[in-house]
C-alpha cells in the first residue's frame, strides 16, 4: 500500500504525516497525524473549526480567516474557508482549494474527513489528495464546512428576526382541489394526500405559467414589511424545480410553458434591494423523480377515496408509495442524480446563498446526510436548519413549525418558527381565512422576546401573484415595524420574568442595557409595572411619537407613567435606557 506523494508537509514546527493503515473498497484512506512526536494524536474538528489534538483540549485554534495556530508562535497550517495553505508565520497565500482539512476523532478512532487539498506553489508542486471516512460504530460524520465560527455565521440572522417564506410550485394549479374534491391541509401535499398518480399530478405543469411573476415587487413588498430574508421552495416534496437544473426535466424550464428559470431574477431582486436569499430544499421527498422518498399518509387524510383501503394497502407495504413510477429506482440513485446534483446547482449558480432550508428527512441515513453537507463548503458562510434529522448533522439552529415554543421548552440553542398567513403553505384557493394584523405582530414580539426569529409565508398563485390577503397582512405588519423596527431588529431574548401585559426584548449599548417594553394590555390606570428592575433610569420614552415617560423606582420593580391613549392598539413599545445590566 502506498501513500498519496506529496503529502508530508511542515508548516512551522509542525510536520503533518499522512500515514494510511487502512483502505475501503473505494479507496478512501483512514490516517493518524502526528505533530512532530512520536504519539500519534488524532485530530478533532467542529463546524467551528476548533481543533484538538489531546485529553485536556489544548486547542488549536481557527480564525475565521480559516488560518490555524496553536498559540502565541502562530505558525500556519492550513486555511479552511478561504482555502489557503501557508508555511510561515506570513500567512502568505498560495494556491487556493475551495475545499478545508475536516477531522473528527471520537474514543481514539478516526471517524472522518472532508476532501482536503494541499495545492503547493513556488518551486514545491506537491499535490496531496486524502479521503477519510468512517470507522467503527462510535463515531459517526460531523460536517466542518468553512473556518468562519458559528457566531460569525450566524451573526446577520440574529440580528434579522423577521423573513419570509415562500411555498411555489405546481401546486399552485390544483391550489387544493383535486377532480373536483377539496383536499384536506396544505396544498402543496395534495400529491401525497390525494394520492394523485405521476403521470396526472405532471400534467399540471402544463397550466403553470406564472406571467404576473414580479420578483422585485415581491421583494420590496417583503423589505417593506421589515423582513430581512427569503426562503424559497426551490423543490418541494412533489420533486418540481423551480430553477434550471440539468438532474432532472421535472423543473420549470423543461416542463411548462414559462419556460425560464424562477430562482435568478429573485436572486438578482434581493441583490438589489439588500435582502438574504435562502433556498428551501426537499432533500428526502420527492414524489415525482423515481427513487424519492414518501412520507406515507392515509388517504382519509386527504378525502373520502372510494379506493382508501386498497391505496393504504399498497402504501403500507411501499414505503409510502402510491404510484409504481415512484420506486422504478432506488433512493440511493435518487440521491445521487438528482438530490445531490440539484443542491451543486443552488449553491454554484445564483451568487451568496445565506440559508438551506432542509425538511421531512423521510429514509435519511448518515451517508445521505454527509453527502448533501459536504456540498456546504461551496458556500462557507452559509447557514442551515436542523431537518437532516441526523445526530451528528444538527444544523445551525432549530425550527417549530406553526407554533411559538414556550420558555420552558427552550435549550439555548438558536430556533425560527415558520408560520403561515392562513391554513396552508402553497396557494390554496379557497382558504381566505387570513390571520389578523394583531396576531402576526404579536406572534413577532412574542418570538423576539424568546430570542427565536420568524419566518412568515406566502403562497403565490400559478400566475405569478402574491394573494391580496398576503400583500394586505404584510403591509400592515410593515407599517408597524417602520415605527418599532428597533425593538426587533438585532435584540436578545428577554431577561425579565414573563409579564402579564406583554413582551420584551433587550439590546445592550456599553456597559448599559436598553429594554423594549411591547405593551400588548395598555393600563386603564395609566401605571406600567416592571417587575425586578432596580437599574437607574437614563431615559424612558415611547417609540411612536418620541414622548419622554416618568418613571418611579417601587418595592416590585419599576413604575412608568403611561399617557391614558396607547399609541397602537396591537403593540405600543417603550424604549426603556438603563445603567448597567439587568440581571
Amino acid at each position: 500500500m502506498q501513500r498519496p506523494a506529496g503529502l508530508d508537509r511542515v508548516a512551522g514546527s509542525f510536520k503533518l504525516l499522512l500515514r494510511p493503515v487502512f483502505v475501503l473498497s473505494n479507496r478512501k484512506w483512514l490516517v493518524p497525524f502526528s505533530f512532530g512526536s512520536s504519539d500519534r494524536k488524532w485530530l478533532e474538528s467542529s463546524r467551528e473549526g476548533v481543533i484538538s489534538n489531546d485529553s485536556n483540549r489544548k486547542r488549536l485554534v481557527s480564525s475565521h480567516e480559516g488560518l490555524i495556530s496553536n498559540g502565541s508562535n502562530r505558525k500556519w497550517l492550513v486555511s479552511s474557508s478561504k482555502g489557503f495553505s501557508s508555511s510561515n508565520n506570513t500567512g502568505k497565500a498560495l494556491q487556493p482549494s475551495r475545499e478545508a482539512v475536516s477531522l473528527i476523532g471520537s474514543n481514539g478512532a478516526l471517524s472522518f474527513a472532508r476532501i482536503c487539498k494541499w495545492l503547493v506553489a513556488g518551486n514545491q508542486r506537491a499535490l496531496a489528495l486524502c479521503l477519510v471516512v468512517l470507522l467503527g460504530a462510535l463515531s459517526y460524520p460531523v460536517a466542518a464546512q468553512s473556518a468562519l465560527t458559528r457566531d460569525q455565521r450566524m451573526e446577520w440572522w440574529r440580528d434579522a428576526r423577521f423573513g419570509m417564506f415562500i411555498h411555489w410550485g405546481v401546486y399552485a394549479v390544483p391550489a387544493g382541489e383535486y377532480n373536483g374534491h377539496p383536499i384536506n391541509k396544505a396544498s402543496e401535499w395534495i400529491m401525497n394526500r390525494g394520492k394523485i398518480p405521476v403521470a396526472d399530478y405532471q400534467q399540471f405543469a402544463k397550466s403553470f405559467n406564472p406571467v404576473k411573476y414580479n420578483p422585485e415587487a415581491w421583494v420590496k413588498l417583503a423589505k417593506e414589511a421589515g423582513m430581512k430574508y427569503i426562503v424559497i421552495t426551490a423543490k418541494h416534496h412533489d420533486g418540481f424545480a423551480l430553477f434550471k437544473t440539468s438532474a432532472s426535466k421535472w423543473n420549470v424550464v423543461d416542463a411548462t410553458p414559462y419556460g425560464k428559470d424562477l430562482l435568478k431574477p429573485l436572486a438578482d431582486a434581493c441583490r438589489k434591494y439588500g435582502i438574504k436569499l435562502g433556498f428551501y430544499y426537499s432533500q428526502a421527498q420527492d414524489w415525482n423523480n423515481p427513487g424519492g422518498a414518501a412520507a406515507r399518509k392515509v388517504t382519509s387524510e386527504g378525502w373520502a377515496n372510494p379506493d382508501s383501503a386498497k391505496i393504504d394497502a399498497y402504501t403500507q407495504a411501499h414505503s409510502g408509495h402510491w404510484d409504481p413510477a415512484q420506486t422504478t429506482e432506488p433512493m440511493s440513485s435518487y440521491m445521487d442524480k438528482v438530490a445531490v446534483p440539484q443542491v451543486k446547482e443552488l449553491l454554484t449558480n445564483y451568487g451568496n446563498v445565506a440559508v438551506l432550508w432542509w425538511d421531512t428527512p423521510t429514509n435519511m441515513t448518515d451517508e445521505y446526510a454527509e453527502k448533501l453537507n459536504a456540498l456546504l463548503s461551496l458556500q462557507p458562510a452559509i447557514i442551515t436548519n436542523d431537518r437532516l434529522k441526523r445526530p451528528n448533522f444538527p444544523g445551525d439552529y432549530k425550527t417549530p413549525e406553526q407554533k411559538i415554543p414556550n420558555l420552558h421548552e427552550l435549550d439555548g440553542r438558536d430556533w425560527e418558527t415558520c408560520m403561515t398567513m392562513n391554513g396552508s403553505w402553497g396557494y390554496k384557493r379557497a382558504d381566505n381565512k387570513w390571520k389578523s394584523t394583531e396576531t402576526l405582530v404579536r406572534n413577532l414580539v412574542d418570538i423576539a422576546s424568546k430570542g427565536g426569529n420568524y419566518l412568515l409565508n406566502v403562497g403565490p398563485t400559478a400566475e405569478g401573484e402574491f394573494p391580496e390577503g398576503s400583500i394586505n397582512a404584510l403591509q400592515h405588519v410593515g407599517a408597524w415595524m417602520k415605527v418599532n423596527g428597533e425593538a426587533i431588529y438585532g435584540t436578545q431574548a428577554s431577561p425579565l420574568a414573563p409579564l402579564d401585559w406583554g413582551r420584551c426584548t433587550r439590546k445592550t449599548s456599553g456597559n448599559n442595557t436598553i429594554l423594549y417594553l411591547s405593551v400588548f394590555n395598555w393600563p386603564t390606570d395609566g401605571k406600567l409595572t416592571v417587575p425586578g428592575v432596580s437599574n437607574k433610569v437614563m431615559a424612558a420614552k415611547l417609540l411612536a411619537n418620541g414622548t419622554a415617560l416618568k418613571t418611579t423606582k417601587t418595592t416590585d420593580g419599576l413604575s412608568i407613567q403611561l399617557p391614558t391613549q396607547a399609541p397602537d392598539a396591537v403593540a405600543s413599545v417603550i424604549r426603556l435606557q438603563l445603567e448597567g445590566t439587568v440581571k
